[in-house]
């Protein structure tokens, strides 16, 4: 279709730029707070022995780091609960925008905890901050997915995480004591988070909302058509996709009870697949060595921070190369090797490290055992979306449920 033939154009490229930039902020947190670990605590030591008249013990110690640490990640998950609500109300654009505010409030907390002398108001930035993430990590895949022709989805989406993975090197770079993981400069380190988002503020309001938004949700295809011209650039483009949603909102049902979610396979398919993959990404221990690696490292090596500036570096390069082959390889084939590559990974952290005090080293064994449960997941039920529009792969699923399909080129997953 004429649609899966369209080309790059500025407003398009734009748009995407600004809103990955989202997910840059996020990586940047991700990667900033684990260099300069041992002066944050020394921070809160401090803090401490000002109200108390004396040092904090270690016990309480550990456990204000890990919350510090942690409670980013539980504000993401409160966070995502407000999706929904924020992207049908506002659009998918202006629920980027607003909730943009939490990352700046987020940030502002976060600088001022070392001149208000106070670790809750760290931790507290950080739980703002971390609300900002649930938010955006749905809305930005949303926002781009619908913007992006059918040709370009995969990788699109995919620079999406190649500016997250880019935050986690840039934090883990500002966070090296030789740049501003100091004791004079940490706090402004926390706050650099400012500079891209108030660039998403000059850059995003002159975009175009979603055109599936605007038609979908809105039913306002002036709007959508308009939209899509600017993305697009071609008329023959624009009329080609129009039809396209057209067609997918006649088959989408206006109301969707979390019931209906239980008892239609059509529906059910989809949500199971999306749990086991991200829940496989999630607890794959990836998370873990980004925020704990320089702790880890630290009980064999003296460089402990530049291991770490390492690891962000792999992070990116490989980030890189899912972008330049998603297209080329497919979304399913690349899934399956970062699956069955950190579950190697996980293999040989079991047999060469044992610095934990919990499980041990025997901990990445757990985080193996998921990427294998992920990977023979993937392999068995998770269709190749490659090159299909969203009606092709909505009809995969209403397939499932025996219902007869328009398009008769199928994955024949579910059968």
């Amino acid at each position: 279709m004429a649609s899966q033939e369209s080309h790059l154009t500025a407003t398009l490229v734009t748009s995407i730029l600004g809103a990955v930039i989202g997910s840059l902020q996020i990586g940047y947190h991700t990667g900033n707070i684990n260099a300069p670990a041992k002066i944050i605590e020394e921070f809160f030591n401090n803090t401490w022995r000002a109200r108390h008249n004396q040092s904090i013990s270690d016990h309480s110690l550990t456990f204000l780091w890990s919350l510090s640490v942690s409670i980013k990640d539980f504000g993401a998950l409160l966070g995502s609960l407000g999706v929904k609500y924020l992207a049908d109300s506002y659009g998918r654009r202006n629920s980027i925008l607003i909730v943009n505010g939490l990352s700046v409030v987020g940030a502002c907390l976060m600088f001022a905890s070392k001149a208000s002398e106070s670790f809750e108001v760290l931790i507290l930035g950080r739980l703002v901050f971390g609300l900002f993430c649930g938010l955006v990590m749905s809305l930005n895949p949303l926002y781009i997915q619908e913007v992006s022709p059918t040709n370009l989805r995969g990788a699109f989406a995919t620079l999406n995480q190649v500016s997250f993975a880019a935050g986690i090197l840039v934090g883990v770079v500002a966070g090296l004591e030789i740049v501003l993981g100091t004791e004079h400069d940490w706090a402004m380190m926390l706050s650099l988070s400012l500079i891209p988002a108030l660039t998403q503020y000059v850059i995003l309001p002159f975009c175009p909302e979603s055109p599936r938004y605007l038609l979908i949700n809105r039913q306002e295809e002036i709007k959508a058509k308009s939209a899509l011209l600017r993305l697009r650039g071609r008329a023959e483009n624009v009329f080609a996709e129009l039809e396209e949603m057209k067609e997918e909102a006649a088959h989408t049902q206006s109301r969707v009870t979390i019931q209906d979610f239980f008892k239609k396979r059509s529906y059910r398919q989809p949500i199971i697949i999306v749990l086991i993959v991200s829940l496989g990404s999630q607890l794959s221990g990836f998370n873990a060595i980004i925020n704990y690696s320089t702790k880890m490292f630290q009980a064999k090596f003296d460089q402990a921070k530049y291991l770490t500036l390492g690891v962000g570096a792999v992070n990116l390069t490989f980030t890189l190369v899912a972008f330049f082959l998603m297209e080329r390889a497919g979304r399913r084939r690349l899934l399956l090797t970062g699956f069955i590559s950190i579950a190697v990974c996980n293999l040989i952290m079991t047999v060469v490290d044992s610095v934990l005090k919990i499980c041990g080293a025997y901990v990445y064994l757990l985080f193996m055992i998921v990427a294998l449960l992920a990977f023979t997941f993937t392999w068995i039920r998770l269709p190749e979306t490659k090159g299909r529009t969203f009606d092709d792969i909505a009809e995969e699923f209403r397939g499932a449920e025996g219902i007869p399909l328009h398009n008769k080129t199928v994955f024949n997953t579910f059968t």
